[in-house]
């Protein structure tokens, strides 16, 4: 597979995608804390997509991925399914480019996930609980109405998008020996990674992960899209699995998948919570777990690591 990853294409892709989203995006900040860095040993950079429009980095594909289509494309409108942040990025951007956007909830979405997206303007169809009835519903209003259907991770336009945090972290801390992100669906993956191996000969891209949600792992040592029968854990943003487009820019550009367990993941959202004062959701807190957990291999050097949203249920924490 490693063939089929042109990087000087998407490193020009890339470069294209950040000067389009940039009116529709906030540029966020990065921040720094000298007690996480005095706990790690190293300095971390931490850049804070929970600071992002609606809450998270998926806003960034979101807004790439509609301002890729044509013209007929975004008067026919798009749909997702989502329970979460993807849902309400494609509302959000769809709102703000004047693009009607349909968004396929299950049941058992969070009713604040539902008037969110409400808020955002996007037109909710609830669906049963599982993944094949959403895309069953996806496909039937896709058939009914001409809509286009923008993936939550598995989308180049999307991918690019979502590359461009990692693009800007680089920007400002051009000297990182590594760069961290947590992996779900890979979206955010894939498209830092092609920040990472293409905006610097130096930096390497790593990824956290749940143990109990191991399937990016699992695909890097097998070279084949694995799947999990379960996945619980907290992160609920990270129980998606990879896709056949991230797959490849995956397991071409990324350097090591590190696994991290409930309790470590609950241990780093508490640490940022009160250390940095700053609002992040359990899957955000995966990729800092790692580098706790790791931290002799990671001594002295500079860590970069996308906060990716912090969209969370307040009366819901598990500290």
């Amino acid at each position: 597979m490693l063939h089929a990853v042109n990087t000087a294409q998407l490193k020009d892709q890339l470069l294209d995608a950040h000067d389009r989203i940039k009116p529709y995006v906030h540029r966020t900040p990065v921040l720094q804390s000298t007690l996480l860095n005095k706990k790690v040993g190293a300095l971390l950079f931490f850049k804070c997509e929970n600071f992002q429009r609606m809450g998270a980095f998926k806003m960034r594909g979101a807004a790439h991925a509609m301002l890729c289509l044509s013209d007929q494309q975004k008067a026919k409108g798009v749909v997702t399914h989502s329970s979460g942040n993807m849902a309400q990025a494609v509302s959000l951007a769809a709102k703000t480019q004047g693009i009607e956007a349909h968004i396929v909830m299950p049941q058992n979405a969070p009713q604040v996930k539902k008037d969110a997206v409400k808020d955002y303007g996007g037109i909710i169809h609830i669906s049963g609980n599982n993944i094949s009835d959403r895309e069953k519903m996806a496909k039937q209003l896709i058939a009914e109405k001409g809509l286009s259907f923008i993936h939550p991770s598995n989308d180049l336009e999307v991918i690019l998008g979502q590359g461009t945090a990692a693009k800007e972290l680089l920007e400002e801390v051009p000297d990182l020996d590594v760069l961290f992100t947590p992996v779900g669906g890979g979206g955010l993956l894939a498209g830092s990674a092609i920040a990472a191996k293409t905006l610097s000969s130096t930096c390497k891209i790593m990824a956290g992960e749940p143990q109990n949600a191991d399937d990016a792992y699992r695909s890097l040592l097998s070279g084949k899209i694995e799947t999990n029968e379960q996945a619980n854990t907290i992160a609920d943003g990270l129980r998606t699995n990879l896709g056949h487009i991230n797959f490849p820019i995956i397991q071409a550009l990324v350097d090591q998948i590190h696994l991290v367990s409930e309790e470590e993941i609950i241990s780093a959202m508490r640490l940022i919570w009160e250390r940095m004062k700053i609002i992040i959701e359990p899957s955000c807190a995966v990729p800092f777990a790692a580098v706790l957990k790791n931290k002799e291999a990671f001594e002295n050097q500079k860590i970069g690591i996308i906060l990716s949203g912090g969209n969370v249920d307040l009366s819901k924490l598990p500290f």
